[in-house]
């Protein structure tokens, strides 16, 4: 198979499909690997490094697009919608539940898209969301630390608090990977962190974990609305599988925050928990709006694109190799949670919670398989 490798151009956006060690197994593999140049040069990795593991380097983002299967990080943005084509196959991150344009355009040119952010394993888990969640929580108390800072707008807390004064206090909603991560290097800071999920046992877990650490409570409207006065950060950090985030944090709450208090929106690449939150960018990551200081970067791990990549592309090989080795329908049958990943294909929507929530018909797998 014909696969390409092409350089995101998302704003700041510095990760890649593949790395060298990927496009060597590939190759070995029997299949013609081109990527395009300088594609990975801001992590390190060389078109010379590329070419040495035996890809065919590329000038254009065109030409690698004539590949049959694309392997990016992001979605693609839309300078690059006239190089999609029929029965292509795109292997990406793509959160079309809050994105109809972008999903129109996968849709009109009938690209076979499958979303690493769907795809489950046997445990039910989403083993290529799980890398960049991890680092997302990470990332999550950084930013928002730095946001507290005054010359960001935020109240000029020390979340760590010093002798003498008391810690910041994070509020974190949704105890999944990105909760967890981000309750690690919050507790690391010495900051006073709450956690709420609606999951009893999962609450239990980190209870276990973490002891008097972390304070957990039950999630429900009355107790994020009370704690959402007391936090200086809140990380948002809900996940529904496909579907847009719900929007608990209401325009009232944001409004009864602190002044000065920060949000950090992990969840804005599914439409955001906030009803204030709208998508920025690295370059400008925040604004602030009811006086909270809002961060709502879409491509948060590429912040750290080296680390990021290199714990991505570790779970996406795999399943990039069996899409290359077997084909998608061949590969879809032999891990059944593969196939979950499927989110259109050939002008359908095949994934449920995308087209509940852009309000569009819904084909079963099976059905739009047969229809090609």
């Amino acid at each position: 198979m014909r696969i390409g490798i092409p350089k995101e151009i998302k704003d700041q956006e510095y990760r890649v499909g593949a790395t060298p060690a990927g496009v060597k197994a590939l190759v070995t593999a029997g299949h013609d690997v081109i990527v395009e140049t300088s594609a990975a040069s801001r992590i390190g990795f060389s078109d010379e490094n590329y070419l040495a593991a035996g890809a065919n380097i590329a000038q254009s983002a065109k030409a690698v697009y004539d590949a049959d299967l694309i392997i990016k990080v992001k979605e693609p943005q839309p300078t690059e919608f006239p190089y999609l084509k029929e029965g292509q196959i795109l292997f990406c991150y793509l959160h079309l539940a809050p994105a109809p344009d972008l999903t129109h355009a996968l849709l009109q040119n009938k690209v076979i898209g499958i979303a690493y952010e769907t795809i489950t394993d046997a445990h039910g888990t989403l083993p290529l969301l799980t890398p960049m969640s991890e680092v997302a929580g990470r990332i999550s108390i950084q930013a928002g630390a730095t946001a507290l800072q005054m010359e960001h707008g935020g109240n000029g807390t020390l979340l760590g608090g010093v002798p003498g004064v008391p810690p910041g206090k994070v509020l974190i909603l949704g105890g999944g990977i990105v909760g967890t991560n981000a309750a690690k290097m919050a507790i690391g800071l010495g900051a006073d962190v709450t956690l709420l999920d609606i999951n009893a046992t999962r609450l239990r877990y980190l209870d276990d974990i973490f002891g008097s650490r972390l304070k957990t409570a039950y999630s429900d409207p009355h107790t994020i609305e009370t704690l959402a006065q007391e936090a200086d950060i809140i990380i948002g950090s809900i996940l529904l599988p496909g579907k847009k985030a719900p929007k608990l944090l209401t325009r009232k709450i944001i409004a009864s925050m602190k002044q000065g208090s920060v949000l950090v929106d992990v969840a804005i690449d599914q439409g955001g928990c906030a009803e204030t939150s709208r998508p920025t960018t690295h370059t400008n990551p925040t604004y602030i709006e009811e006086g909270v200081v809002h961060y709502c970067v879409t491509n948060m791990p590429g912040a750290v694109a080296r680390t990021s990549n290199f714990a991505l592309t570790h779970a996406t090989l795999p399943y990039a190799l069996q899409i290359a080795g077997k084909g998608y329908q061949k590969a879809f049958t032999d891990n059944p949670g593969f196939l979950n990943g499927l989110n259109v294909h050939f002008g359908k929507i095949t994934h449920p919670a995308v087209a509940s929530d852009l309000n569009s018909p819904f084909t079963p797998p099976a059905v739009a398989f047969k229809d090609i």
